[in-house]
């Protein structure tokens, strides 16, 4: 029989999440269902192994078991090397293949190609060359720098069962690896390689993880009629004019449609679904206020601001002065920084409401990520 271990069950305190980071999830199920998937299409691989956090035992096993008959779910250890070492007791005979669980983009081609070349040859490892020169450190500071004679190694690596059995069993207290070529080379002896894959990256900071959410832009438009006896609200900023817009809440325009724009991206429906104007809670409440309050429903989402342009159609006050202004105010409530968000002030020419300074319209639109 030949096995595949898939090695799940790290902290991810790299990653920065509040969840365990092979349990993310994006384009359509999590970063372990895909990884998992790759090795479930190879015919060769008769058992799958997918080692875990103790905590998250049961969760694992109620995404991975109706996957598949052929996979089997195990706790592992404090380490790494640990954990491979609990699921190298259920191998028996044949190769087994050892692979990083959040390397969700390895190639089935690339997973056929190196047991094929164990088979041949005893083991394999997939690398990549060195692009950085790599830096020898002591006591603090750079001794030497080296690039010639390294390679990065990727997964899966691929052993005979018995021989890599063999070398785990003879770990000492003191050892320590990243992997398990590191193991075999120390007790058994020097591994073969192939090239491996740019593509077979291992998701391990948050930034990895933050560029598997795709980019969602949306577009938003609000008006509102100008009348005495009003404050003119604009992207959270007071503009000194003789009128104001009217509406149930502040009835900020800028704020408004930006709002739309986020609700918009996310596919979810717009603000008068959300804040009715039959709602006495919402009766004069700040446009802030609302636009904290979508900012929380498209994180649980998944998603956040990356930036918003906006066109401001208004005859009177002149607003130029006024654009930077609103720029800090949004950016502040946003969470990103002034530069990325655009605005553009036009009037209407004498046509229509805000032409005939009667009201003050806004278009937006925001990308998240």
């Amino acid at each position: 029989m030949n096995y595949a271990i898939i090695t799940s069950a790290g902290s991810g305190k790299r990653a920065g999440l509040k969840i365990d980071k092979n349990l993310f999830f994006f384009d359509g199920s999590t970063v372990i269902e895909k990884t998992v998937a790759v090795f479930l299409k190879i015919k060769k691989i008769d058992k799958i192994i997918v080692t875990v956090p103790q905590k998250n035992k049961r969760t694992y096993e109620k995404l991975l078991n109706k996957l598949s008959p052929k996979i089997t779910v195990v706790c592992g250890g404090e380490t790494r090397t640990e954990s491979v070492k609990n699921a190298l007791d259920l191998c028996t005979g044949g190769y087994v293949l050892i692979h990083d669980g959040a390397r969700p983009f390895v190639s089935e081609k690339l997973v056929k190609k190196c047991l094929y070349k164990a088979i041949n040859e005893g083991n394999c490892v997939p690398t990549l060359p060195v692009t950085d020169t790599l830096s020898k450190v002591n006591n603090g500071k750079i001794e030497s720098t080296c690039r010639d004679g390294f390679l990065r190694a990727q997964t899966p690596q691929v052993f005979k069962t018995e021989e890599i059995k063999k070398a785990y069993s003879k770990l000492e207290a003191d050892d320590v690896f990243t992997d398990d070529c590191g193991v075999y080379c120390k007790y058994i002896g020097a591994a073969n390689f192939i090239c491996g894959e740019v593509g077979n990256i291992k998701l391990t900071y948050k930034k990895d993880f933050e560029n598997l959410i795709p980019k969602r832009t949306g577009i938003g438009y609000d008006l509102h009629t100008l009348v005495y006896g009003r404050k003119l609200m604009l992207g959270g900023v007071k503009i000194p004019h003789d009128k104001g817009l009217l509406g149930h809440s502040d009835a900020d325009v800028v704020i408004h449609a930006l709002m739309d724009a986020m609700l918009s991206a996310c596919a979810l429906k717009d603000i008068g679904h959300y804040f009715p104007d039959t709602d006495p809670n919402y009766k004069d409440i700040s446009g802030i206020i609302l636009l904290k309050k979508v900012l929380k429903i498209i994180k649980k989402q998944g998603y956040k601001p990356i930036n918003a342009s906006l066109v401001i159609m208004a005859e009177k006050p002149k607003l130029s002065p006024y654009v930077e202004n609103i720029k800090c105010s949004l950016a502040n409530i946003l969470k990103i920084k002034p530069s990325d968000i655009g605005i553009t002030c036009t009037t209407a020419e004498g046509v229509g409401l805000v032409g005939r300074e009667e009201a003050i319209a806004c278009y937006a639109t925001a990308t998240l990520g």
